[in-house]
């Protein structure tokens, strides 16, 4: 397994992240601070394309000539429903497709998670001349096929179910605004097809423990009713692990931080408001078993107003 040294497990967890660090706008999502009204949904598909070559193996960083360049692609569906306008659900399913320039493994695709996230508007008030808002967010998400997770970098994911706690903070002032946000994700552990394996020791069992996940995430920019165009910042810390060994493979439960900047935007079509485009790209500038990934977005969604079909229904009883 020597040609797999190198690899990084970024894009197992990279690909949570990225389905939601570029979202602004009218696309909703578990990291903004902005609400879908009652009887609203915003829907659509979003394409993030991931690629790095090199990676930190530990705190050391390298390139793999087995490898070259090592890429990402995910096709996702996303959108938000306004239940009230304060209470909103939110869901998201990637497709994901793995593979590498050079060598000869190959990669995997297929269904990766069905993430599911309720988001509550809970407080809101004046501060000088603008607002602050808070937000309290819960979601889960599992496997809804049956791929590989002891199979990094080429995995799809990492097949744990999860459970994530999220406060945000926004500022706005006029139309520029600052949403900060801290989410602690708990993690299952997981089943892989071995009898054994190594990390810092000897496990003689198939069940491997996953350490928890904190998330950190702050973005700033202009807000309009038209266009959104924000900078954003987002820190990684996985609370346990370990780093990948030399001549060996990464391993589901390395520990895995990185920090990643770019920056993204939202833009509503002139000729028909409720369509709008996305995009963003972003660059992981600092990380611990992780790829130095750069990642480009883009997407297309649409609002559709089930409260106008309520309204017509009521009137004509």
């Amino acid at each position: 397994m020597k040609m797999l040294q190198a690899k990084c497990p970024l894009r197992t967890l990279l690909i949570a992240v990225v389905l939601f660090a570029f979202l602004p706008g009218k696309a909703q999502t578990d990291l903004d601070a902005l609400m879908m009204k009652k009887n609203r949904l915003c829907a659509g598909f979003m394409y993030v394309h991931n690629s790095w070559d090199e990676y930190w193996e530990g705190t050391f960083k390298r390139d793999n000539l087995n490898l070259g360049t090592v890429t990402t692609q995910m096709i996702g569906v996303m959108g938000a429903y306004g239940i009230t306008n304060k209470v909103n659900l939110i869901f998201s399913l990637p497709y994901v497709k793995t593979k590498a320039s050079a060598g000869t493994f190959s990669g995997l695709d297929g269904i990766q998670d069905l993430s599911l996230f309720g988001k509550w508007q809970a407080a809101k008030w004046k501060a000088g001349k603008g607002n602050i808002t808070l937000f309290g967010v819960a979601g889960i998400s599992f496997p809804v096929s049956n791929y590989t997770a002891d199979y990094l970098p080429f995995s799809i994911g990492l097949e744990s179910k999860t459970l994530s706690l999220r406060v945000i903070g926004d500022y706005d002032i006029g139309r520029f605004f600052v949403t900060g946000s801290g989410t602690y994700t708990f993690r299952d552990n997981i089943t892989i097809d071995r009898d054994a394996y190594y990390t810092t020791q000897m496990h003689y069992t198939n069940e491997v423990y996953m350490p928890d996940v904190m998330l950190f995430n702050l973005r700033a920019g202009y807000r309009h009713s038209v266009l959104i165009a924000e900078l954003f910042a987002t820190s990684q810390k996985t609370l346990g692990g370990f780093d990948i060994t030399k001549n060996n493979m990464p391993f589901p439960s390395n520990e895995m931080n990185m920090t990643m900047v770019g920056a993204g935007f939202k833009y509503d079509m002139p000729f028909h408001k409720p369509l709008s485009v996305i995009g963003g790209a972003g660059y992981v500038v600092k990380g611990r078993n992780v790829g130095q990934s750069l990642v480009l977005n883009g997407g297309v969604f649409y609002v559709f107003d089930f409260s106008r079909k309520t309204k017509s229904a009521e009137s004509k009883k």
